[in-house]
């Protein structure tokens, strides 16, 4: 591994801690944990399957009550119901219901991140209740954004779940949120397609032996390129920020981080371009 950040001038990143303490300082952002995005052995899923770190545990490291689940089974989840009551989290039923009603008929003339029919889903949340509802028979209500790549404009929804109507939506141009995972794996789809990722596909081959053909071994995390916080900005990314365009970083699961921030992806024009950072 020396040698290989030494021959790749530090591209990939030797462990967790250079990771926390170099890039995401240098970048201003968290980066993932080691198990990154998708818990893989010795992540998360495989501290809840050991039974470490659950809740109703004593002083003594004992789960209290005679209840306590068998440390290296995982109880399975109790059923949600369709819905939810007060400002219990939306379940799937209603996250399903509010997605669906905020995409009305003409909202599915937009595209999402892959030029597909309709807007890309970016969020759906729990809405803050209004000051004149009360108690738990208050209206259950969402916010549901999505960016459509066809007029380069996020949408904003209020979905009424108990009525099934549409609120209220705005729709805004130059507003850019943090990109959601389909269009970090889209971005990364496009940089593999790119002479420009040829480091990564390099990096990727020093690090495991294995050519990288597709996204899949790796975890991504990333976020909105912005003009107004770079020194050099290239010519072919004048449109960001209007147009979406986003920084990729890359893990190897359960391996290295490898370092494609010297590229950023117009995800409305589907083009990758060299971008020095700072």
């Amino acid at each position: 591994m020396r040698k290989l950040v030494r021959r790749h001038l530090g591209k990939v990143l030797a462990g967790t801690a250079i990771a926390v303490t170099g890039t995401a300082a240098m970048i201003g952002i968290t980066l993932p944990g080691t198990a990154g995005a998708d818990d893989g052995p010795g992540g998360r899923a495989a501290a809840r399957a050991s039974g470490q770190g659950t809740q109703g545990q004593g002083a003594d490291g004992q789960g209290e009550g005679a209840g306590a689940p068998d440390p290296g089974v995982v109880a399975e989840a109790a059923d949600e119901g369709e819905k939810g009551v007060g400002r219990d989290p939306l379940t799937d039923d209603e996250l399903k219901r509010a997605e669906q009603l905020a995409t009305a008929p003409d909202a599915r003339n937009g595209r999402d991140a892959r030029g597909g029919r309709g807007p890309q889903h970016l969020t759906t949340d729990l809405a803050e209740p209004d000051p004149s509802d009360a108690g738990l028979a208050a209206p259950r209500r969402a916010v549901v954004s999505y960016y459509d790549y066809r007029t380069d404009r996020l949408v904003t929804s209020t979905v009424d779940l108990t009525t099934g109507k549409v609120e209220q939506s705005a729709a805004q141009q130059g507003v850019q949120p943090s990109p959601h995972r389909e269009e970090l794996r889209e971005a990364a789809e496009l940089i593999l397609a790119s002479p420009l990722g040829s480091g990564l596909k390099a990096d990727y081959k020093d690090a495991t032996g294995s050519a990288l053909t597709s996204t899949e071994p790796l975890t991504l995390s990333g976020y909105v390129y912005r003009k107004d916080r770079e020194a050099r900005i290239p010519e072919q990314l004048g449109a960001c920020g209007v147009h979406r365009c986003v920084r990729v970083i890359t893990k190897i699961t359960n391996g290295p981080w490898i370092d494609s921030r010297d590229v950023v992806v117009d995800l409305s024009a589907r083009k990758v371009v060299g971008a020095p950072t700072g």
